[in-house]
């Protein structure tokens, strides 16, 4: 269980925040890699209370991502947590709308919102719904909940930023899950047609969706292949290496004339031991005992 030195309200300033803070000031330019492992465990951390408190979510996928989310917001994007309607800001859109503690954490971590909101997680008239909506937090790009609409939503947003002469680009997660599903390949079909190279998609390919491993409920085949296939430039990568992560996003800049598809290999429910690889993890909330135990892992890691 929890030492009682660590049974601290986490999302009240605390050592971890102080840390986070540090490393804030800096540009990010500055900041290392070990400082993006550090704010992404921070996230890690929200992720499992806010699911923990609304007895409700999906922890697994959202800890997967922890580390590409982190390293987005604090080195990638082209964003200001002041102006979040900055007209040349990067675009962020999430097509797997059940991941969404992960994007919350990441912007409270980035500014955009006192990190004690984030503790209203799935209730009543709370901002930060189950599945991200607009109307409830105008923050957002994008309201999701159906699979499958997200990369549609981002090559149409892409499309207009071009006819606009606006150079900002567009960055679209997306699982592997619904990459099963045909809306998936419209878009990427559209996408290439327009040559959209200011979109990147990438993908949390853990292999795991609610019914279980991807291979047996529908097999993906070679996934890279296919975005090839449809005209993309295609990149895999370590989703939890800093390093390869950011040089993956960086990559996408320097191609002209086709869209980008980041292919990066997760780990469900990384950083927490138990729930690591274990698809009962996608969709089910942490009780006192788990949430104790997995915040114990991450406190270790500060």
């Amino acid at each position: 269980m929890m030492a009682e030195a660590n049974k601290e309200d986490i999302f009240a300033a605390n050592k971890h925040t102080e840390i986070i803070n540090n490393i804030k000031k800096k540009d990010k330019n500055e900041i290392t890699h070990q400082e993006i492992s550090v704010i992404a465990n921070q996230i890690r951390r929200y992720i499992v209370e806010m699911v923990h408190l609304a007895n409700s979510g999906h922890p697994g996928g959202a800890l997967g991502l922890a580390d590409i989310y982190a390293t987005l917001y604090f080195k990638i994007l082209n964003h200001n947590p002041n102006d979040y309607k900055w007209d040349e800001r990067d675009r962020l859109i999430l097509s797997n709308g059940h991941v969404c503690a992960v994007r919350y954490a990441a912007m409270a971590v980035a500014g955009y919102f006192n990190e004690k909101e984030l503790s209203s997680f799935r209730t009543l008239g709370s901002k930060f719904q189950g599945h991200p909506s607009t109307r409830y937090l105008p923050e957002l790009e994008n309201s999701s909940g159906s699979l499958g609409q997200g990369l549609s939503f981002a090559s149409g947003t892409a499309l207009g930023l071009k006819q606009q002469k606006n150079n900002a680009r567009v960055y679209v997660c997306i699982s592997d899950g619904e990459c099963q599903e045909g809306m998936t390949w419209e878009a990427a079909m559209a996408a290439s047609h327009y040559k959209l190279d200011n979109l990147t998609a990438f993908v949390d390919y853990n292999k795991i969706q609610i019914d279980g491993w991807t291979d047996k409920v529908m097999s993906l085949g070679d996934l890279g292949k296919k975005f090839e296939s449809f005209g993309w430039n295609t990149i895999e990568a370590d989703g939890h290496d800093i390093k390869q992560i950011e040089n993956a996003f960086n990559k996408t800049k320097e191609i002209s004339g086709k869209p980008s598809v980041i292919l990066f290999n997760t780990i469900l429910g990384k950083g927490v031991s138990f729930m690591e690889n274990n698809p009962a993890w996608h969709g089910s909330p942490p009780n006192k005992e788990d949430r104790d135990k997995a915040l114990d892992e991450l406190n270790s890691l500060f």
